[in-house]
This record gives C-alpha cells, sequence and structure tokens, in this order.
C-alpha cells in the first residue's frame, strides 16, 4: 500500500511508489520497462531501510499520526472475528472516541477496548481526534468489569493525543475517572494485555494502560505529554515541539530500555500506514502468544505480578530522613 502525500522525509520514497505504479500501470509494457521496474522496486526498498532505520523522534511522532495508520476499529477487521460492539457509559452517554466490545481471536474470547480517531473530518469530530471523554473512561470500566465477570481476556488499543481537555470534561471528572480506571485495572481478575498502536499520549493513553504485557508498535510512541504540550511548558512556544521529542525519550528503543513497556512489536518495511493486512497479522500473532501465556497464571499471581511490574518502574535514590 503507499502511504500517499503527506511527510517531507518520506517525498523521495512516495516519488518512487508513484513511478513504479504508472509502470505497472502500462498496457504497451517493454522489456526495457521491465528492467527499469525492478531497478526501481530494489531503489524503494534500499531507501525504506534507510530512511525508516533512522528516524528520530520527531519523526517517529509524525509516523505514529499518519493518516493512513491502522486504527483499532480497522485491527477489529483485520485480525479479529465476530466483533460485537457495546455502548454507553449508563451515566451519561456514548464516547465514540472509546470503541469496546466483544470479539474473538483464534481459540480465544476476549474483550476489547481501544481508542478511535475516525479517518474522515466528519468521523475525526464524532470521535473528538481520539481524545476520550470520561463518559468514554465510564464505559471502559463498564466493560472491564463485564471481561472480569466472565472471565474474558482484557486487550486495549491505545491511540490517543490524550484525554479530552475540554470545560465539560473535567466538570464531569475526568482525572478522576482516569485514576478510578488504572485503579481498577491493576486489580482486574482477568489477563490484561495493552499495546500502544499510535500514539500514547498523557492520562488519556494510562487510563487503558495498565496491563500484564504492555507492548509498542515500533514506530509508535508514548509519553506522559504531547511534543507540542511539552514546548508549549518549557519554551512557550510549539515550535520547539522537535526538540521536545527528542527529550522526551518516549520512541520505541528509549521505553524498552527503560523498562516502560514489556516488548516492541515491529513494523512492516515502511511503517503500518504501508501494510495494514501484515501489521494486523504481526499483532494478531503477538496477541495470541501473549494469551496462551497468561492463560495458565492463576488470578492471584496474575494481579501480583501486575502489580509488581508497574512498582518497579523508574529509578528512585532514597536518602534517610535526618533530625
Amino acid at each position: 500500500m503507499s502511504a500517499g502525500p503527506g511527510l517531507e522525509f518520506e517525498q523521495e520514497i512516495n516519488d518512487l511508489e508513484e513511478r513504479i505504479a504508472a509502470i505497472e500501470r502500462a498496457t504497451d509494457r517493454t522489456g526495457a520497462d521491465d528492467d527499469q521496474l525492478r531497478q526501481l522496486r530494489l531503489e524503494l526498498v534500499h531507501r525504506l531501510k534507510e530512511v525508516y532505520g533512522s528516524l528520530d523522534a520527531w519523526q517517529t511522532v509524525q509516523i505514529a499520526r499518519h493518516k493512513n495508520r491502522p486504527y483499532t476499529r480497522d485491527y477489529l477487521t483485520l485480525a479479529f472475528d465476530e466483533f460485537v460492539e457495546l455502548h454507553g457509559d449508563k451515566h451519561f452517554g456514548d464516547d465514540r472516541a472509546m470503541l469496546s466490545g466483544f470479539a474473538k481471536l483464534d481459540r480465544f474470547k476476549v474483550m476489547v477496548l481501544g481508542h478511535q480517531k475516525g479517518r474522515t473530518y466528519k468521523e475525526r469530530a464524532a470521535c473528538h481526534f481520539g481524545c476520550a471523554h470520561p463518559e468514554g473512561y465510564r464505559k471502559a470500566m463498564v466493560k472491564m468489569r463485564l471481561a472480569e465477570k466472565y472471565r474474558l481476556p482484557l486487550i486495549c488499543f491505545i491511540d490517543t493525543p490524550g484525554a479530552y481537555p475540554g470545560v465539560g470534561a473535567e466538570e464531569r471528572g475526568q482525572a478522576q475517572v482516569i485514576a478510578e480506571s488504572m485503579f481498577m485495572m491493576s486489580r482486574l481478575k482477568t489477563p490484561v494485555i495493552c499495546i500502544v498502536i499510535g500514539e500514547g499520549g498523557s492520562g488519556g493513553a494510562l487510563g487503558i494502560g495498565v496491563g500484564d504485557r504492555v507492548a509498542v508498535l515500533q514506530h509508535a510512541y508514548y509519553s506522559v505529554i504531547s511534543p507540542e504540550g511539552c514546548a508549549g511548558i518549557l519554551w512557550k512556544s510549539h515550535e520547539h515541539a522537535p526538540k521536545a521529542a527528542n527529550a522526551l525519550r518516549f520512541t520505541s528503543s528509549d521505553l524498552v530500555r527503560l523498562g516502560v513497556v514489556d516488548d516492541v512489536i515491529e513494523e512492516p518495511l515502511g511503517g503500518a500506514h504501508r501494510d495494514h493486512h501484515q501489521m494486523a497479522s504481526r499483532l494478531k500473532t503477538y496477541l495470541s502468544r501473549k494469551l496462551s501465556e497468561l492463560e495458565s497464571v492463576p488470578v492471584d499471581q496474575l494481579i501480583e505480578q501486575r502489580y509488581e511490574k508497574f512498582r518497579a518502574m523508574g529509578i528512585f535514590d532514597e536518602i534517610a530522613a535526618t533530625a
């Protein structure tokens, strides 16, 4: 799949893809055209490896936000069977930024939660660009309880720049409900797997991010704040977002090194936005393997390991108090 126009550092790659497509569409191809096609394909692979093997933090953010990148609903279509969507928080309303429902993954019956951004502008507006309101997290908690009741593993797809920052969301308890969701996940009596598939921004990501296994896609990011938000605080201007991205250390390699995530799921050459089917296949393989590992762990042990896993994050210096 071609990524289409967009990112500046992908321009040469997009040009090569267009030249290849033009030759493939030709009805009067000659032997010379076939030779040129082979050469262009080799050059494309070389450029993809070169560019995607040396992405900086800001370029990773741009890839994570790519308009053609697969979203939660895409993975539900490509990797799962029999998805039945569940709506509403039984309190205020249905937040389209948070998807939830029953699904099957190979032999496993599961509950799926995930942020949804929307593909068109109309869909994005309806989904608040993936920024969930309090009712989204309350909806998630209702489904968590349901998963626990029926002993269904919980799978969470994280893809949000952050929780919705509006006045109404704050009035309805945004911070409190995220904290409640995190607490509930820490004690949930069923296996929990969380995967950052695009953006993992701030408390909006953490609200469905406490799991027995936490993974991140190769070109996704997971951070306490967005680069723009960090730049606005530290340098008083969003123009410094690339500098902030580098300072935040939130790329997949950083996250594994710092112990924030357990695994990195490799993306197809050129990013997930170039091959949805292959990315979904890799994601499905990872989930099936981890579900098989977790199903044999006793519930009490599962909860204890989950607690210890998050308690162990970070580096601290302890200094004895002086009189």
